[in-house]
């Protein structure tokens, strides 16, 4: 469906998609060659399922979008969650097919509708995808509708930040031009497209101090430690002194770039890349935070959690993710089991935490971390996600 929207707003041309089906079509995957606009390396490919965050970026007349492509199968919740906790709203593709709408609401729809409202998203635009499969049905669009709706409402989606549009991700419809079909008249409201523009991202943290969690380490001409990743709080600029947590290592950015072009400067909410100086790339890891070497962000082994249960909770392993760190714990206390709405203690200590119930979690980490309050963590075992929440 990204492919196609690619296509579609002239991001990449139709001489590039032709190409893609010809490699698609060598080992049986001729349908694919939208998906591998995005899905770029060959185990993407091969297994017909995308694995890592893809990022593009695409512009309107009125906004510039950069879109996080998340991985949706079971396997590679991970990087779901890497990808998820860089965004400003949600596309939820739903599969509108008889069985795959139920299938996924049971599963990994259900998972990663819960996981993006608990990273901070809250504004959804659900597209209901392959409506052209079941012959553009009404029906069914308003029954996955109706039951999205209901579900996204329990996960504490707002009702006004829920939205739904019928689409066909292979031909295009009502991505950025509506549909031509006939059995698709029924629908008069927005496109994708026009969704999204009326989408307003969070306000950003512009005045507190910065904060950059690192997405991807690598060496390049301009230095041997280039850092990419997402600005959380704060700016920086050119010359700056920045401090690398963990490690507690500082270095300077020698140059920047804002969407792979030249820049002074970058703030809160631009994806930038900083060529880094004075510093060995033995402490740079990816999932590290740059920060303000004057107000840095604190490091921690230990941390208490205002967390929302999807399964049940009790002292036990778990794997706790930050965007892309990751890093073994285990809950060693409950202190409290929480009001959902007011956060005042009812009941002390208790000895399970049961789903959908709020509890105050503490949580002891294999290694020191950077962590502060405020940011949302996720905690998975035996892999699924048990908890997310807020660090006090």
């Amino acid at each position: 469906m990204m492919g196609r929207l690619l296509l579609d707003v002239k991001v990449v041309d139709q001489r590039a998609v032709d190409k893609l089906r010809k490699e698609a079509e060598t080992i049986g995957k001729g349908s694919f060659a939208l998906a591998w606009v995005l899905d770029q390396r060959s185990e993407e490919r091969s297994r017909g399922v995308t694995i890592d965050v893809a990022s593009n970026r695409f512009q309107t007349e009125s906004t510039a979008f950069t879109i996080l492509d998340a991985p949706g199968h079971q396997d590679f919740i991970p990087n779901m969650i890497a990808g998820a906790s860089q965004a400003d709203f949600a596309i939820l593709v739903i599969d509108a097919n008889t069985g795959g709408f139920e299938s996924g609401l049971r599963g990994q729809t259900r998972e990663h509708a819960l996981l993006i409202r608990s990273m901070g998203v809250s504004r959804v635009i659900v597209a209901i995808n392959k409506l052209d499969m079941v012959a553009w049905s009404q029906g069914r669009f308003e029954e996955i509708k109706n039951q999205m709706a209901g579900f996204l409402a329990a996960a504490n989606f707002q009702h006004k930040n829920i939205s739904f549009v019928p689409v066909s991700g292979l031909h295009g419809d009502n991505l950025v031009r509506r549909s031509t079909d006939p059995a698709a008249s029924w629908y008069t409201g927005p496109t994708l497209i026009e969704e999204l523009e009326n989408s307003e991202p969070n306000a950003r943290a512009l005045t507190n101090p910065l904060r950059m969690t690192v997405s991807d380490v690598y060496r390049t001409m301009q230095s041997p430690v280039t850092v990419s990743g997402r600005i959380d709080a704060g700016s920086l600029q050119t010359g700056d002194a920045v401090l690398v947590q963990p490690s507690g290592e500082k270095a300077y950015i020698k140059s920047v770039l804002v969407d792979e072009a030249p820049s002074e400067w970058a703030v809160a909410g631009q994806n930038a890349v900083l060529h880094l100086s004075h510093i060995d790339p033995i402490h740079v890891r990816v999932g590290d935070i740059v920060c303000d070497p004057a107000r840095p962000v604190p490091r921690a082994d230990t941390f208490t959690l205002k967390a929302l249960a999807f399964d049940i909770l009790m002292p036990m392993e778990v794997a706790v993710y930050r965007g892309r760190l990751q890093v073994g714990g285990r809950i060693v206390a409950i202190p409290a089991l929480l009001d959902k709405i007011t956060g005042q203690v009812i009941k002390k200590k208790p000895k399970i935490v049961k789903p959908g119930t709020v509890a105050r979690i503490v949580v002891k980490l294999e290694a020191q971390v950077p962590l502060e309050a405020g940011q949302r963590v996720v905690l998975r075992s035996g892999g699924q996600t048990v908890a997310a929440g807020l660090l006090e």
